[in-house]
């Protein structure tokens, strides 16, 4: 049986290389290749490209790598014609990975789709190709399952595979995070556009919460060294000579997310690693004047954070249209787990509001905690990775999906 991955992100190179040792581990003779990174390398899938190396976001940066992007979607599909794979299972990265798609069922190959694309929050009139490129989603989220099959898409429930190793590695802290010496965990996000853009508010965050609380102390998690050698570079142009000493770990997040009494981040997948350890967040995501105007007209969603989204009871739904940017930073909506901001303007001083006030009254952290906890249990349940493997190798002994006519759901 022979097995196509395709993953374009570190988070999704991880969340495929666990989907790989889980398809080993019921089918040992299964033959597993595709693109992606070195996490899915080290599990034993035979890489056609590193994929990951194109990471990219918005639609310039896109388009400037656009000769790479063609040069790899011809090698996978030399692929598909060598290998006859059984299946080809694409994980997030969806700009591609459309592209992938439509060469996989031009030549007959069954496409899944792990971590599916959240259509359901910014972009609903894509559901029409998804239907027409994708046999079958395993969906990470329960409102996002639901919206799939209401939407005519067979979709199988299967969890998010962060939550796969939260037991081993995130595991909530025990002494309820009063620490005498808080550690502020800094999360910046991977992505190049991600750093440039928020690195600026979390050092200046930083500097108001050491203010505020002088005992703080403020580490950066970032992702390998390179990665942290970039951080390193920016952090010395931006943190003046008044703000704290911020140390930059490489490797390290998830040791440091256990570490921490309070964290700032970058929106993303990592607060689902946050709400496992239940660690009180604020989410930071700046956007320029006219990415926040388009973002207004094209989302669905309420919230930017998962954790969030997964918190109230309607999570889709219309969100107010702007023809123009907020001119001042707006406070951010009290049902949010995770106060978010998705600002033009700095929201540096709203930010370190919350920490300060966390870190200052444990009574504050400890409500943020309860929430966290009550959600944690009821979401953030291992075995993602296990049941879409069992899909992807049913499906692809099937080798063609027929509609179904009663979708699945298995419980997370």
């Amino acid at each position: 049986m022979r097995v196509f991955i395709s993953a374009g992100e570190p988070s999704g190179d991880h969340h495929a290389a666990l989907l790989v040792r889980a398809i080993h581990a019921r089918r040992p003779d299964a033959e597993c290749a595709g693109l992606g990174g070195p996490q899915m390398a080290a599990a034993g899938c035979t890489l056609v490209a590193d994929l990951t190396r194109l990471a990219v976001m918005w639609f310039l940066r896109a388009f400037t790598n656009i000769h790479r992007f063609v040069d790899l979607a011809r090698r996978a599909e030399r692929s598909f014609i060598d290998a006859r794979p059984d299946v080809c299972v694409l994980v997030d990265f969806p700009g591609f990975h459309w592209w992938l798609a439509w060469r996989a069922k031009r030549h007959g190959i069954p496409v899944v789709y792990y971590c599916p694309p959240q259509v359901w929050a910014w972009a609903s009139w894509r559901i029409g190709k998804m239907r027409r490129l994708v046999d079958h989603v395993l969906s990470a989220l329960p409102f996002e399952h639901d919206w799939f099959t209401s939407h005519g898409l067979r979709s199988t429930l299967v969890g998010h595979p962060f939550f796969d190793d939260c037991d081993a590695a995130v595991t909530p802290r025990q002494d309820g995070g009063r620490d005498p010496d808080p550690l502020v965990l800094l999360l910046p996000g991977s992505r190049g556009q991600e750093i440039d853009s928020v690195l600026g508010t979390l050092v200046r965050a930083a500097a108001e919460i050491h203010r505020r609380v002088p005992r703080a102390r403020f580490a950066i998690g970032a992702l390998h060294e390179r990665h942290a050698q970039r951080l390193a570079d920016l952090l010395r142009s931006s943190n003046g000579p008044a703000g704290p000493a911020i140390e930059i770990h490489a490797g390290r997040t998830r040791s440091l997310i256990h570490e921490a009494s309070a964290a700032i981040a970058c929106s993303g997948s990592v607060s689902l690693e946050l709400l496992t350890a239940r660690v009180p967040t604020v989410i930071v995501y700046r956007v320029s004047g006219l990415a926040y105007v388009v973002q207004s007209f094209l989302r669905r969603a309420r919230f930017i954070t998962l954790v969030n989204l997964l918190a109230v009871p309607a999570p889709i739904g219309p969100v107010q249209r702007r023809w123009w940017p907020p001119r001042r930073v707006a406070a951010a909506d009290p049902e949010a787990v995770y106060p978010e901001y998705l600002t033009v303007q700095d929201p540096a001083l709203p930010v370190a509001a919350h920490v300060g006030a966390w870190l200052e009254d444990p009574t504050a952290r400890e409500r943020v905690v309860a929430r966290l906890d009550t959600l944690a249990r009821d979401v953030a349940r291992p075995g993602s990775a296990a049941r879409a493997a069992a899909a992807v190798l049913a499906i692809a002994a099937r080798r063609t999906v027929s509609s179904p006519s009663v979708p699945e759901r298995q419980a997370a």
